[in-house]
């Protein structure tokens, strides 16, 4: 398997079929907080007002085993514009959970309801945050995928421009039925995407979120061999594609480093945290840690310590936990978080406010756990 990159490419040295402008540095209006009505309707704070946000963006920030969490994204009650105070505040009380990278515009960042300076928004503010509190090393990974090949290279573009690490990408769905063969469809537009990316590209396999579309181990595996497709998040549950991603690739680096691997296999749910690890997995990337990072984190390093039977326990906290989060989707995250930390709000239309009958449901399905976080 080929060496992969850590770090973004620099602007100069993109290679590509696609003519799409590329600006090597953030946009002025994200840089001083000046994004137009049209634009964003989202209020700006000060702390983006006349400082140089581009100090700590760019650099090498490498993927490691553990815990990583697709934050969620805030809204004012009133307006539903971007609530960048919430967010940067969140981010900061993850990093100082222990967790070892952020996520942002994932499906708990309701990615499909910003828009393009939205986006960018959300991913500046949060490296902003992480920076300004100390945490500069921890990556940031953004969802980009989209159902284009040239707009996910924009998107990939923008990431980096607002401070990204790595990309997260989706296979594209709409038009599946048109792909012939699929799979060769799929190689092709990854390996597009990968090649104009100025940042790594993670693969994303959620078929839930794709009209059933599943990457099969075999095409994972044929993407890993790209020099910049530098990990996988797992969402389909599937342990046994899991083990045989994570065997391969393994054996396929020259110099496995358990500490630094090549390339990155995620769960993508913590109801199944250990059995990632058993598996071979490195960690997950999971929603659940929005509300309880710590509790996420203990069940890793209690496996990884030999205490089975303690990390154990913890999950079966989780997967509990988990059921309510999986059920409540983003709006009942919101609400779990809204119920026991004091902030959360609402999902941005056109998804429902929750009834006060589901808010009590919800905030008793994470009673446990959050009650285990406190304990943490």
């Amino acid at each position: 398997m080929a060496p992969h990159l850590d770090a973004p490419s620099p602007a100069g040295s993109l290679a590509t079929d696609y003519n799409i402008p590329f600006r090597p540095a953030m946009s002025s209006a994200l840089r001083a907080g000046t994004l137009t009505p049209a634009e964003s309707r989202s209020s700006l704070s000060s702390c983006f007002e006349g400082d140089s946000v581009e100090g700590d963006f760019h650099m090498t920030r490498p993927l490691v085993p553990g815990v990583y969490v697709p934050t969620v994204c805030f809204f004012q009650q009133k307006t539903e514009d971007v609530d960048i105070d919430a967010i940067a505040r969140h981010a900061v009380r993850l990093a100082h959970a222990g967790v070892r990278g952020l996520a942002t515009q994932g499906s708990n960042g309701e990615a499909v309801h910003l828009t393009h300076a939205e986006r960018q928004l959300v991913t500046a503010t949060t490296r902003k945050a992480l920076n300004e509190a100390g945490f500069s090393h921890i990556p940031i990974i953004v969802g980009c995928g989209t159902q284009s090949t040239r707009e996910t290279i924009q998107y990939c573009r923008e990431a980096w421009e607002s401070g990204g690490d790595y990309a997260l990408v989706l296979p594209p769905s709409y038009y599946a039925s048109l792909f012939a063969p699929s799979s060769k469809t799929i190689i092709d537009y990854f390996t597009a995407v990968a090649s104009a990316s100025p940042i790594p590209i993670i693969i994303y396999n959620f078929p839930g979120a794709v009209n059933g579309l599943d990457l099969s181990s075999d095409v994972i595996l044929d993407l890993a061999q790209h020099p910049k497709i530098v990990g996988v998040k797992l969402t389909c549950g599937n342990t046994g594609k899991l083990n045989r991603v994570a065997s391969a690739t393994r054996e396929q680096s020259k110099n496995y480093n358990p500490y630094k691997p090549e390339f990155l296999v995620l769960g993508g749910s913590a109801d199944f945290s250990i059995q990632s690890l058993i598996a071979g997995g490195h960690g997950v990337l999971a929603g659940l840690a929005n509300i309880a990072p710590k509790a996420c984190i203990e069940t890793i390093e209690l496996y990884k310590s030999g205490k089975y039977d303690e990390a154990q326990k913890i999950q079966e906290t989780l997967s509990r936990g988990d059921w309510t989060a999986i059920q409540g989707g983003v709006v009942g995250v919101k609400a779990g978080m809204q119920a026991w930390m004091g902030y959360g709000g609402y999902a941005r239309s056109p998804l429902p406010k929750p009834t006060a009958e589901q808010m009590k449901l919800w905030e008793e399905g994470f009673r446990d756990l959050v009650l285990l976080e406190k304990s943490l």
